[in-house]
């Protein structure tokens, strides 16, 4: 089928326009990104508009018609790139403006005679410039989640930035010996590819953005909202393919905490103070246990780790090390009698002197749990191995 090039400008400019509604809808629906969405849809808005004048642009006496179009459609794939760049926390402000300055002194040097150079060929430079730009975004975005949309949302961008680096690197050369027969077809060419771009980059960016939203509200679902560690969901979850990896050949240790007496501090000094004995405790424990350790918060003052690869004597002193260290952490004012300390149970996959072989996670858990209930009995403030280990350790 046949289609001319003002067909392909005028569908390109309905695509980007598409596009920018899209994304400035989305918005309202992504907060977090919610400024960068608006500078996207700004950028695909603009490069419309600056399409939609190339059309019209010998409207305008001499250059202006070319030069005031070419730089409206500059600001489009700069606003594009912006817009990545702010996902990554940063800015391309002072590229953006010297990518313009430079543009624009051009085409006063240029003038009437060298429209049809700087149109055909010299100002394809910046447009792979700055696409070359969003494509250093993209590959530098960690909080993106890398999947197939990040892949082709890469690709599109390379692809562009290799078009009209192609359209002033090697263009003039094939122009100047094959005959310029061949200007109209690389224009088709380039204005069937700009119309791929401006439907499979929006595409993709707001899938990336729903990708991450969508992680967002899991890890959300599976985070405890008050001490910020995972909750007893995702700690079976995760456990479960931890000791799965695991298997019979390396031991695996689980950790079963209980905070003494917090029932009677959280009636004599409220909730508040509730709260943060409990974000104290998490915080002692996270830092303690490192971050490759699953911790959750699994009750109201019931917490546990998983620990794999780690011998009997390195997990009982991690557990001990966390209830030093929380038992001479702040206290409740006037807390005569009432202590900020935690009971702590031990049972581990195998080993010699290792409670019997759990085979899953609930095992290993009820285990813990019967050691930290006889670590209670016993007046709390200590680690209890499982039974079979007949040691105990007081702190």
């Amino acid at each position: 089928m046949h289609v001319d090039l003002f067909t392909l400008y005028l569908l390109a400019i309905g695509t980007l326009f598409a596009s920018a509604g899209m994304t400035l809808w989305e918005h309202r629906t992504h907060p977090g990104r919610s400024r960068e969405l608006k500078i996207l849809a700004a950028g695909y808005a603009t490069l419309g508009v600056g399409v939609g004048a190339a059309i019209w642009r010998s409207a305008l006496p001499g250059v202006w018609g070319a030069a005031l179009s070419n730089l409206v459609i500059m600001t489009g794939y700069l606003l594009i790139a912006h817009g990545l760049a702010v996902m990554n926390g940063r800015q391309n402000r002072v590229a953006s403006a010297v990518i313009m300055g430079v543009l624009a002194i051009a085409w006063i040097i240029a003038g009437t005679r060298g429209e049809t150079v700087m149109w055909l060929y010299l100002t394809a430079i910046p447009i792979s410039l700055a696409s070359a730009m969003a494509m250093r975004e993209l590959l530098r975005n960690h909080s993106l989640k890398w999947s197939q949309a990040h892949r082709i949302a890469v690709i599109a961008t390379g692809v562009h930035t290799f078009v009209y680096a192609f359209r002033a690197a090697v263009l003039p050369w094939l122009a100047t010996h094959y005959g310029q027969s061949l200007l109209p077809i690389v224009s088709k060419v380039t204005m069937y590819e700009g119309v791929l771009y401006s439907v499979v980059l929006p595409m993709t960016l707001l899938r990336l953005v729903r990708d991450e939203t969508h992680g967002q509200l899991l890890q959300e679902s599976q985070t405890d909202y008050l001490t910020r560690l995972g909750n007893r969901r995702w700690f079976f979850e995760e456990g479960a393919r931890v000791l799965s990896r695991a298997g019979t050949r390396e031991r695996v240790a689980l950790l079963a905490f209980d905070l003494d007496q917090f029932k009677a501090i959280n009636d004599r000094y409220g909730h508040q103070t509730g709260d943060d004995v409990l974000k104290t405790f998490a915080s002692i424990a996270r830092a303690a246990l490192g971050q490759e350790t699953l911790l959750a918060r699994i009750g109201g003052e019931e917490f546990a780790a998983l620990i794999a690869g780690r011998d009997e004597a390195e997990v009982q002193a991690l557990g001990e090390t966390i209830a030093a260290r929380f038992a001479s952490a702040a206290q409740p004012a006037d807390a005569a009698g009432l202590r900020t300390t935690v009971s702590i149970g031990l049972a581990l996959t195998h080993g010699a002197q290792a409670h019997a072989e759990a085979a899953t996670l609930t095992d290993l858990l009820a285990a813990a749990d019967s050691a930290l209930y006889r670590a209670k009995s016993l007046g709390g403030n200590r680690l209890e191995l499982a039974q079979g280990i007949e040691r105990s350790s007081r702190v």
